[in-house]
């Protein structure tokens, strides 16, 4: 039985690759074989970055946060454990954006785990 060689499967996974490649510089956008190399790098860079964003977008949030809790007279720490003990439900997304939009309302997040920090 003779080899199979190119076919449409072949030629799917060609276009795949290339399509994948597209806008590459050089041969790297062109040539199946580099282009292959450089998807199969750029896919995993993509996905190295995805969990980067999330670790960045947290410590950016963090630092947002501490900078409004030492304006309202708490550190980060008390701030945030205040706030679970009084069981607030705001996330540190919310919370950032809370400090950086609406000043005011963040001071009455504030006033609150500041009354469960001299609790004790």
């Amino acid at each position: 039985m003779p080899r199979a060689r190119g076919g449409n499967k072949g030629k799917e996974s060609r276009k795949k690759i290339l399509a994948l490649a597209k806008g590459f510089k050089g041969k790297r956008g062109k040539a199946h074989r580099i282009a292959k190399q450089a998807v199969m790098h750029a896919l995993k860079n993509s996905y190295v970055g995805r969990r980067l964003k999330k670790r960045n977008f947290r410590s950016l949030w963090i630092t947002r946060i501490g900078a409004a809790a030492k304006q309202n007279g708490l550190s980060y720490s008390r701030l945030i454990s205040g706030l679970s003990k009084q069981n607030v439900g705001v996330n540190r997304k919310m919370l950032a954006d809370i400090a950086a939009r609406d000043p005011g309302t963040f001071s009455e997040i504030a006033k609150l785990a500041k009354e469960e920090v001299a609790k004790g």
